[in-house]
C-alpha cells in the first residue's frame, strides 16, 4: 500500500479510493495494492487524483469522508464481506463485487442514492477534468485523465487559442461587461 500522504485516516483513505477505483477502475500501484483492485489498465480515478479533490474544502465532501467510508464499510459487511483485518470491509471485497454494491447504491430507488452518485461524480471529475489542478500545469505533469481524453495542450504561453471557429462558426463577440481577466462583470 503507498503511504499515506493524506490528511484523512487511512480506513477512510483506503476506503474512498475503493470507490474511486471501482468507479473508474486503473492498474494497481504496486502489486501490494489493495484498494485499487487492478481491473483495467491504465490510470484509472485513484491516479488521477480523485483524493486530492474529494479533500478540497471547497467541494463540499471534505468533512463527509469518513461517514461515507463508514456507511460504505457497514454496507459492504452486511454483504458478508470476508472479514480481513487487514482492510476495511469494502475493500476487502472483489471488483465485481464493489461493482454490483455500488450499482446497488446508485440505483433510481435506493434512499443514499444522492451521496453516493455525488461521490461517483467527484471520481470522475478528478480523471476528465483534473478539477482539483490548474489545467496546463496538470497536463505538463502528465495527468492522466486529461491525457486519455486527448485535452490539447496550451500555447507556449499557457494559453488555449482557437485559430479555427469550432463548429465552423464565428464565436460571438465578447460581452461589453468583461473584465480584461475575462469574467463577466
Amino acid at each position: 500500500m503507498p503511504p499515506n500522504r493524506h490528511d484523512t485516516d487511512s480506513t477512510t483513505i483506503l476506503t474512498v479510493e475503493a470507490f474511486a477505483d471501482t468507479i473508474l477502475p486503473g492498474e494497481k500501484r504496486d502489486p501490494s495494492d489493495r484498494a485499487v483492485a487492478g481491473a483495467a489498465p491504465g490510470p484509472g480515478a485513484v491516479a488521477a487524483g480523485a483524493i486530492d479533490l474529494l479533500e478540497l474544502p471547497g467541494g463540499g465532501l471534505a468533512g463527509t469522508l469518513p461517514g461515507l467510508a463508514d456507511a460504505l464499510n457497514g454496507h459492504a459487511a452486511e454483504l458478508g464481506a470476508a472479514a480481513d483485518p487487514d482492510v476495511p470491509p469494502f475493500v476487502a471485497l472483489d471488483f465485481e463485487q464493489r461493482t454490483r454494491l455500488v450499482q446497488r447504491l446508485t440505483a433510481p430507488d435506493h434512499p443514499e442514492k444522492a451521496m453516493w452518485v455525488a461521490l461517483a461524480l467527484f471520481c470522475n471529475m478528478a480523471f476528465d477534468s483534473a478539477a482539483h489542478l490548474n489545467t496546463a500545469a496538470a497536463l505538463e505533469a502528465g495527468h492522466p485523465g486529461l491525457l486519455t481524453i486527448g485535452y490539447r495542450q496550451p500555447e507556449p504561453d499557457g494559453v488555449w487559442r482557437f485559430p479555427s471557429y469550432s463548429y465552423g462558426r464565428r464565436l460571438a463577440d465578447v460581452h461589453p461587461a468583461t473584465t480584461s481577466g475575462g469574467s463577466p462583470a
